[in-house]
């Protein structure tokens, strides 16, 4: 898609090639930048409401607030809310827009997420994340790096993760450790080829001819894909490799 300078015989110029992949190195580092830094406030909200929410081995206010009243359902939505609302406005939205609500989406999947301290022990939280981080890296390079087209995998994976969010609902009624750690082994799989695949997707969503305030659009929402997919297989690793308190 990219529009090349081009000499005699319709091929592109070197400059021109070296333009374009200067181009796409820094289109995906910002990507991977505004990924990192969403993970970073996650980490950090994740960390300071499971602080505040125990005090002497009991629940604080707080904890009973966020934990056991029924605001834990509006704290346990309202990330899905950011991400549709991100993804149906982000077009229209300026790019300082798109980023502060970025940052609100990954505050509220910290809040989310704080209770994990209250199961898992602190150890095994911090050994899962940086297998977490090592996996997701090695699959992101390879969705970047790859010339096999990953686009046949999307509706594959897209059934999978239907099939992921269908078995959670209803264990959430069944409570069974054996559907439980199905689902964890089967989502390790289908979030190990999103991240692969929707990496190949947001490299081939660059183009040289897009303005500053697109290409910032197409870099929020290309770090939110890639955030959701590391969150999603931590959560998974989790289930599977955490040791509970």
């Amino acid at each position: 898609m990219a529009q090349f300078d081009r000499q005699a015989y319709g091929r592109p110029t070197v400059a021109a090639g070296t333009d374009i992949d200067q181009g796409l190195r820094s289109y995906m580092l910002r990507v991977y930048n505004y990924m990192a830094i969403g993970l970073g406030i996650t980490g950090v909200v994740a960390f300071a409401a499971a602080a505040m929410a125990v005090s002497g081995g009991q629940l604080t206010a707080f904890g009973q607030a966020i934990f056991l009243s029924p605001l834990k359902w509006v704290i346990m939505l309202a990330p899905l809310g950011m991400v549709f609302y991100l993804s149906a406005r982000i077009s229209s939205m300026s790019v300082s827009g798109a980023q502060m609500a970025f940052w609100v989406f990954a505050g509220l999947m910290g809040l989310s997420l704080s209770s994990i301290f209250m199961v898992y022990t602190g150890a095994s939280i911090s050994r899962v994340f940086f297998i977490t981080a090592a996996s997701f890296a090695g699959l992101s390079l390879y969705g970047y790096t790859t010339k096999k087209d990953l686009s046949g995998w999307g509706s594959f994976l897209f059934m999978g993760l239907i099939g992921i969010i269908i078995a959670s609902i209803v264990n959430i009624f069944l409570a069974s450790s054996a559907l439980q750690f199905a689902v964890s082994v089967i989502g390790v799989l289908v979030f190990a080829g999103l991240t692969a695949y929707d990496t190949q997707q947001i490299k081939e969503m660059y183009y040289e001819a897009d303005d500053n305030a697109t290409a910032g659009r197409k870099a929020i929402i290309g770090a939110l894909r890639l955030y959701l997919d590391f969150i999603n297989l931590f959560i998974m690793l989790l289930n599977l490799f955490g040791n509970r308190n």
